[in-house]
């Protein structure tokens, strides 16, 4: 059911090495406040000239300085990044979303490094994705029309994936995966077995469920069975303890001295600003002139 990473990758497994590379350092970099177009013109030099990403990297980098954006020519480059990558990219620049670049690129240097672990499978994969689009509030339209044209899933995995588009709001996301599970499949075999041990000579066997339709583990099954009802982070969480699955990077807490550190910058200023007029008034007065607006028929040259 669930091959390994190295046959169900598109690109080879150093590709993915130097991708989750790239997003990592450009994403460390660019939280450090460093020009965007120097970071990609470093980041060149450090990743391997066997791979395809430098050529990849020259293109991103002529696309920025022209459009001032990456998800455009990552789309344009669709043979080498897939449509996932590109969404999550495009909803990081996109000014009226609150989705933070830098999770952006952490969540693609989580998905490559995955992708290139010897442990991928195409569910750990997705759900990887489903969550980063759970966690961060991405559109589920968009995300998952872009996660089944993705090359590592096959056409049974794009066909559910496009349910599961349509279904979402509807249907639990537990419910889902554990329909598709072989947990699902042993369970309904054990009840067809015990109807069948009841029934009348004369009577047919319950029809079995195809085995095709199988896209989860029996683990996968059993966690999905026991958080039903639940919050949808709650399995996520469950898969990750009991099956290792990646986990998606959260916001990290900001300090919050930096919050205060500009409050206190305005209250200071505010003081200053209060014992100037004091020590003016003690010296004989405030000078009101200076607050009076400057007069345009006097500012104005003489005709």
């Amino acid at each position: 059911m669930n091959t390994t990473g190295s046959t169900l990758s598109p690109l080879s497994r150093e590709e993915y090495i130097e991708q989750s590379h790239f997003f990592a350092v450009l994403a460390e970099r660019i939280a450090e406040g460093d020009p965007a177009q120097e970071v990609l013109a470093s980041i060149r030099e450090q990743v391997l000239a066997t791979t395809n990403l430098p050529l990849a990297i020259d293109f991103l980098l002529a696309e920025l300085r022209h459009q001032g954006a990456f998800a455009g020519g990552m789309q344009k480059l669709s043979h080498y990044f897939t449509p996932f990558q590109c969404y999550v990219m495009s909803e990081a620049e996109n000014d009226k979303r609150r989705f933070d670049l830098r999770i952006g690129l952490e969540i693609l240097s989580r998905e490559a490094s995955y992708r290139a672990s010897e442990h991928m499978t195409r569910a750990g994969l997705f759900v990887f994705q489903f969550e980063s689009l759970c966690r961060n509030r991405l559109g589920y339209d968009q995300g998952l029309d872009a996660m089944s044209r993705d090359p590592t899933y096959d056409s049974v995995w794009s066909e559910w994936l496009l349910t599961v588009r349509r279904q979402i709001g509807m249907v639990e996301l537990a419910d889902l995966i554990y329909v598709r599970s072989e947990f699902y499949h042993h369970q309904q075999d054990r009840m067809a077995g015990r109807i069948a041990a009841t029934a009348e000579p004369s009577q047919e066997s319950p029809e079995k469920i195809p085995s095709g339709t199988v896209l989860f583990g029996l683990q996968e099954g059993r966690i999905a069975w026991a958080n039903r009802r639940k919050e949808p982070l709650l399995l996520f969480s469950a898969l990750h303890r009991h099956l290792d699955y990646p986990a998606v990077p959260r916001p990290a807490q900001r300090d919050p001295e930096e919050r205060l550190l500009p409050v206190l910058a305005r209250r200071i200023e505010q003081l200053e600003a209060r014992l100037r007029l004091v020590e003016e008034e003690q010296r004989g007065g405030i000078d009101l002139t200076r607050f009076y607006g400057q007069d345009p028929d006097k500012s104005s040259p003489s005709q």
